[in-house]
């Protein structure tokens, strides 16, 4: 893996291979980074804009893959590479292979893709109003925290570089909690550019936002996208514990106790032209050669009824002799599992980035200590949608975060490492134990790239 600074110099949307996976998404054979930075034109902040889109899910299956293993979710099982059950379960990480350079360096192709954007938009001499300014800043700058916050959560209290402008001279590491300083105000300003924003993007918002629009019948507006941009500064908040901030924050996006809990947005993937699959799809029954299986505490722990279980799904076989179908369990160096996970039906289904369920808990986190009333009618929200009788435990901020912390699990099961990231922000990750093997072991972070100077 070659340092960052030559990672993000070249080639604005190339594409790149580490581990045999498409590292960034796709080659416009458009503008170059020089003409993209110096002068952007209408047509370039079309094609640059989609590009940075398509680079966000580089590395996206390594990442939520390694977060959720880290988390005991899920089982990586993958014959070529015993990585995933030996270094990720020991907790024995090595700071230059896939699992630690590839989501790290693809995090900041997007983000040097973003600043091309914003450098180009300054220096622009095409027609923008005022308005399509502001409103690229706060889409651009939003994409931008995104990445920088899922970079963040993998490398934790080893902090990460905020300035990567110049390639030839890279920003210092900063702090765990300087950044989500910095990510914070950069989101705050990216809301106040989006209430700027006017009617309208110069440029095409991919079908995965669809779901913030306020009128469905017509195209995403600055206003409905800012519902996420206050929905991702929550989240922020959440991990701060600023929770008056995180209800204030929640008001303002797209969050409805009463609506779908699907709604948000969301990666999407096709087959078509240069485009790639979604990398967290398998068939069900799936071999060691690559399978995603569900940790038994998963099904273990679940309550009587929770519909949630239904993301994972037995693995079945048909006997050959009898025509009946018997239970298939797949057993991998040492690890014995009943179940795959299966999310996601096809390799072409979207891929959450945030859900309304998400900010229904965060509102309900936000509120366990100062109004526990508020946290369990939001608790309520989610547990009757899993089919699940209302929350009759304790009230005291320990019993909701145990509550809260047991929603998240299931709610946000295998969408992006949420419960690894969870227990640690709440000093729980013993919570992980009893652990599967002899000589397994848990962990915080990742390593630092090996080649990133410090």
């Amino acid at each position: 893996m070659k340092k960052l600074k030559n990672i993000v110099l070249l080639g604005l949307f190339s594409l790149a291979v580490i581990s045999c996976e498409v590292e960034d998404g796709q080659n416009l054979n458009g503008p170059t980074t020089d003409t993209a930075s110096g002068d952007l034109s209408r047509a370039e902040l079309i094609q640059t804009m989609a590009g940075a889109l398509a680079d966000m899910r580089g590395r996206l299956g390594t990442q939520i893959d390694a977060n959720a293993v880290a988390g005991r979710e899920y089982w990586r099982f993958q014959s070529s590479d015993p990585r995933w059950t030996a270094d990720l379960l020991t907790g024995t990480l090595d700071n230059n292979t896939f699992y630690t350079t590839g989501p790290f360096a693809a995090r900041y192709s997007t983000v040097k893709d973003i600043n091309i954007i914003l450098g180009g938009l300054e220096n622009s001499s095409a027609d923008f109003s005022d308005a399509e300014k502001a409103a690229t800043r706060g889409f651009a700058n939003t994409i931008k925290a995104h990445e920088l916050l899922m970079v963040l959560n993998q490398q934790f209290q080893n902090g990460i570089r905020l300035d990567v402008n110049d390639p030839n001279n890279l920003g210092p590491f900063v702090s765990y909690d300087a950044a989500l300083t910095a990510i914070f105000d950069m989101l705050t300003s990216a809301a106040t550019d989006l209430s700027n924003g006017g009617a309208a993007f110069p440029f095409t918002v991919p079908s995965g936002f669809d779901g913030l629009k306020a009128d469905a019948a017509g195209a995403i507006t600055p206003a409905d996208f800012a519902t996420f941009t206050n929905g991702l500064a929550a989240r922020v908040e959440a991990y701060r514990g600023n929770y008056a901030s995180v209800n204030t924050l929640l008001g303002n996006s797209f969050m409805d106790m009463a609506g779908n809990l699907t709604t948000g947005a969301y990666f999407t993937f096709s087959l078509t032209g240069a485009d790639i699959a979604n990398p967290l799809f398998f068939a069900k029954n799936s071999t060691v050669a690559n399978a995603r299986i569900a940790h038994p505490s998963f099904i273990a722990d679940a309550e009587a009824g929770d519909t949630r279980l239904g993301k994972v799904v037995l693995r079945e076989t048909e006997n050959a002799d009898t025509g009946m179908m018997e239970a298939n369990p797949l057993t991998s160096d040492g690890l014995t599992g009943t179940h795959d996970v299966f999310i996601y039906d096809s390799n072409v289904a979207s891929v959450a980035i945030m859900r309304n369920e998400e900010l229904i808990l965060l509102s309900a986190e936000a509120n366990h200590i100062s109004d526990p009333v508020a946290a369990v009618a939001a608790i309520d929200v989610i547990r009757t949608a899993a089919g699940l009788p209302a929350y009759s435990g304790g009230t005291t901020p320990a019993d909701l975060v145990t509550e809260i912390l047991n929603q998240r699990r299931y709610s946000l099961y295998a969408e992006g490492g949420h419960r690894w990231i969870d227990l640690r922000r709440f000093d729980r990750i013993s919570d992980l134990e009893p652990l599967d093997r002899t000589g397994d072991g848990t962990f915080v972070q990742f390593p630092i790239p090996a080649n990133e100077n410090q």
